[in-house]
């Protein structure tokens, strides 16, 4: 009796440490985000050099107010300044306007792994942000988000060893717009898709080719 007792509590143990690592329930869970762009043109930041603290203070609040934050935040940033305009016209322009460097879109590995929307890599001078955007992925545990040297098209595809990929962090959300900042040591050209990955299974939930978006 007393070892039929352990068998059964072995499996309780079990089966308790299953579910929480897999945490099922966070497939049909939506973690929702809505990140606005982060990085400023060269008009917006012209908008914000040498303002007082006190109009930066509200600049800052008003960017973390939504999608639209920071363009809202810089036309109120202009209009604040405008007494000052003979002192801006004084003052070299030589803030490079963002670009997109790589881009592509999220694949549908199978009917349980997928995601849609865009992937893109913006540069501004020498900041890098690899950015989702119209962003959706089947919700899962411990989802990272990852650049890879390889191109992985099947869940077990792999993302190779230790130094083929770039961890860029958690997911933020399965849903919505988002920015992962790219260390400035990462050689971009090494590295040819960005991954949605389940840490704790070695499963990929989907992938996104990086290509120039100029052909």
């Amino acid at each position: 009796m007393d070892r039929r007792r352990l068998v059964i509590s072995a499996l309780v143990l079990v089966a308790v440490v299953l579910v929480l690592v897999t945490r099922p329930w966070t497939f049909f869970i939506n973690d929702e985000v809505d990140e606005a762009f982060p990085m400023l043109s060269s008009a917006e930041r012209e908008s914000v050099r040498d303002m007082p603290d006190e109009r930066l203070e509200v600049l800052l609040e008003m960017a973390g107010a939504g999608e639209d934050g920071v363009a809202m935040a810089a036309d109120t940033a202009r209009a604040m300044m405008e007494p000052d305009k003979d002192m801006q016209d004084d003052m070299p322009d030589s803030a490079p306007e963002p670009h997109p460097l790589l881009s592509g879109t999220w694949i549908e590995i199978d009917p349980v792994h997928r995601a849609e929307g865009s992937a893109t890599v913006w540069l501004a001078g020498e900041e890098r942000v690899l950015r989702f955007e119209d962003f959706r992925v089947t919700n899962g545990p411990q989802l990272h988000v990852l650049l890879t040297k390889n191109v992985p098209t099947s869940i077990f595809a792999g993302v190779g060893a230790s130094g083929e990929y770039i961890d860029l962090g958690p997911l933020k959300g399965n849903v919505g717009n988002q920015n992962y900042n790219i260390p400035a040591e990462v050689n971009l050209s090494e590295y040819r898709s960005a991954v949605i990955y389940c840490v704790p299974f070695n499963v990929v939930f989907s992938s996104a080719e990086l290509t120039d978006p100029g052909g």
